[in-house]
């Protein structure tokens, strides 16, 4: 873990040449990124539209590189990276602990519920949506107000991610059966504004992945609802939901295909971590549908997979490959298992812990 995070504000017009001069060298999944290794020291840049955030495992270095590039560009160094695009950022020797406790009080106070009644999840056990066409219609702008903001709040909050999304399918006609859902993760959040993304130190880097999928859960079209979740050792990484483009006829289809957007993202992560110098194989995929990993496993196409889209199929190919390791997890320990079904509270704040969503009072 880098020792120091730093933020310098910058003009990006010929920083590229400069840096590829330098030695350092892009990144290929991100043409922002940029690294260099000093003597087994990892150096880490990330360009910004017009900002650098950059950092070290050797402090000297980072104080180097800003008295190298201030001496060659005139830019404004920031001092240690605190506050960014909304993020709180509270660098600890034990962690790393993100939030966006400004922004969601600013949030609360737009909306008028500062002062609102708490609840302890962002929605009920029976939660789903409907169209609710004969529903009272709602301001379409002040909705997709709302809306927008908690959508930037998941940065930070994925505890919250199934709710929003849900609620933002809404947006072209809302109506006040989906405010009023919308009012109930505020109050969530007006209950927990505390709750951040913590990354402690020295954990281990082993990818481990989750993929998980509900069976038509959407009540307008049927859809299912794939979601994936993507840990370094204790660290959430990557997460993600995502309606599925058609509808599935099983529920092993539905998770067969959440898979399969799993492995794709898999696949970039491990290229991602190349650029930080670290190389992964065998990487676990996670699933609680055996009938699934089965469909994984099997090249033969069958009555039961000849239905399913050719491109979902390409999973196969890297579980052949060990690339990828499919493997079954209990349902109870389906972490991914947050991010496609209303929850009761046990079983939603356990897995939220999980998650390593913490209470920045906690956290030291």
């Amino acid at each position: 873990m880098m020792n120091m995070i730093y933020y310098m504000w910058a003009v990006t017009d010929t920083l590229r040449d400069f840096l590829l001069k330098k030695g350092f060298k892009p990144g290929t999944t991100d043409p922002t990124l940029f690294t260099r290794s000093y003597n087994g020291d990892l150096f880490v840049c990330q360009i910004c539209v017009d900002d650098i955030i950059f950092g070290c495992t050797n402090h000297a270095c980072s104080v180097e590189f800003a008295k190298m590039m201030s001496k060659k560009y005139e830019m404004s160094m920031m001092g240690e990276l605190k506050f960014f695009l909304g993020l709180q950022i509270r660098l600890q020797k034990s962690g790393t602990f993100i939030s966006q406790e400004k922004y969601l009080k600013d949030c609360l106070k737009k909306f008028g519920m500062t002062d609102c009644k708490t609840i302890k999840t962002p929605v009920p056990t029976n939660g789903h949506l409907d169209a609710d066409e004969k529903g009272k219609p709602y301001d379409q702008q002040v909705y997709r107000s709302m809306i927008g903001s908690l959508l930037y709040l998941c940065a930070s909050r994925p505890d919250i991610m199934l709710s929003v999304c849900m609620c933002a399918h809404f947006q072209a006609n809302p109506k006040e059966s989906n405010h009023a859902v919308v009012k109930r993760i505020l109050r969530y959040l007006a209950h927990t504004p505390n709750l951040g993304l913590w990354y402690p130190k020295g954990a281990q880097f082993d990818l481990v992945d989750y993929s998980d999928s509900d069976y038509a859960g959407d009540r307008v079209d049927r859809k299912s609802t794939s979601s994936t979740c993507h840990f370094l050792g204790r660290s959430l990484v990557c997460w993600s939901l995502k309606k599925q483009n058609c509808v599935s006829l099983s529920t092993a289809e539905a998770e067969y295909i959440a898979a399969g957007a799993c492995c794709t993202q898999i696949l970039w992560l491990k290229q991602t971590l190349k650029d930080y110098g670290i190389s992964t194989k065998k990487i676990p995929l996670l699933c609680d549908n055996e009938s699934s990993i089965k469909i994984a496993h099997n090249p033969v196409q069958h009555s039961r997979t000849k239905h399913i889209d050719i491109r979902h199929h390409f999973l196969r190919d890297h579980v052949q490959r060990e690339d990828i390791i499919v493997s079954h997890v209990k349902t109870e320990k389906q972490l991914a298992d947050i991010f496609t079904k209303p929850l009761d509270e046990k079983r939603f704040c356990a897995l939220r812990c999980e998650l390593n969503i913490l209470d920045s009072r906690n956290v030291q």
